[in-house]
């Protein structure tokens, strides 16, 4: 079996305060931080010893997960795993870099985002740079806010040129044509980002090859549907896989509509769906971007 899983913990807190996040400057108690290293140590045991299927592993935490130890470890040791294909993490790299010499680079990977104002840019930078120079398959992104263009464009001009910057349409906003060709000229993409995905009835690899799991073990298509499918670790989720409709009618979260069959971001993302990393010519606007063009 070839399956995607995003995992999501007990973990919820943050080292940020971003006024966009729910979860910002949120601290776990020792308790709650116990469960949540518990939690993932049985699901990176599992994920070990399923050598029968081919997995991919995003891991999705509402809080910062590489500021611990026990996320670092987690994906060392899931990319040596060789039925392992990627192993990605969500993170606002506040995190040191130097664990990710012990990580296989061929199957590990980061989707960072930047958030202005919460760290200086210089030291994003200079780590953004630093996965550069390791080897380390990654993206960077950013929110789309007024006040995040000139930060966005900066980036975008200081980053090596083979690192794709995304940009998330912020939650709630609506985008003029002009405003949206701004974003556009930095991220050929955001159109995919611009407007809520219609999704209702749709065919959609969530619920068949693509899983999300929490830290109970408990099985759902993807974080957004809250209907159980089964249990990770007793193994009754997988008579529930299937082709399925999605039962929501909207998806507006790259996380969720990446996998509607009705839209080509497999192709467009080909090799890097988990880590959010386009394939070249998509990346440089020759390809996806004809698409996404359409969108606007």
């Amino acid at each position: 079996m070839d399956l995607t899983i995003l995992y999501r913990g007990p973990l919820a807190s943050c080292d940020y305060d971003c006024p966009y996040c729910p979860f910002a400057k949120r601290r776990d108690s020792t308790e709650r931080l116990r469960a949540d290293r518990a939690a993932l140590e049985r699901f990176t045991g599992w994920a070990g010893r399923q050598t029968g299927d081919r997995l991919s592993v995003l891991f999705t935490p509402w809080g910062e997960g590489l500021v611990r130890s026990w996320y670092r470890g987690a994906l060392v040791a899931l990319s040596h795993q060789p039925h392992v294909g990627r192993v990605a993490i969500q993170t606002n790299l506040s995190c040191r870099t130097d664990w990710l010499t012990d990580a296989d680079l061929d199957s590990v990977a980061l989707w960072c985002t930047y958030h202005p104002g919460q760290t200086p840019y210089e030291r994003f930078l200079a780590k953004a740079r630093r996965l550069a120079d390791l080897g380390v398959r990654f993206s960077v992104g950013i929110v789309g806010l007024p006040e995040h263009l000139d930060d966005a464009r900066r980036l975008r001009a200081a980053l090596p040129g083979h690192v794709y910057l995304w940009v998330n349409a912020a939650e709630g906003r609506t985008y003029t044509d002009e405003e949206a060709g701004l974003w556009t000229a930095l991220d050929p993409l955001f159109p995919y980002s611009r407007h809520p995905h219609r999704s209702a009835g749709l065919p959609c690899r969530t619920g068949e090859s693509v899983i999300s799991v929490d830290g109970d073990g408990t099985v759902r298509r993807c974080h957004f549907v809250r209907a159980e499918l089964g249990n990770l670790y007793d193994g009754s989720y997988r008579a529930a896989l299937s082709p399925r409709p999605c039962p929501l009618a909207v998806c507006d979260c790259h996380i969720g509509y990446v996998h509607l069959e009705t839209l080509p971001l497999y192709d467009v993302f080909a090799g890097g769906v988990l880590e959010r990393v386009p394939a070249p010519a998509a990346a440089s606007g020759s390809g996806g971007l004809g698409r996404a063009r359409g969108l606007l």
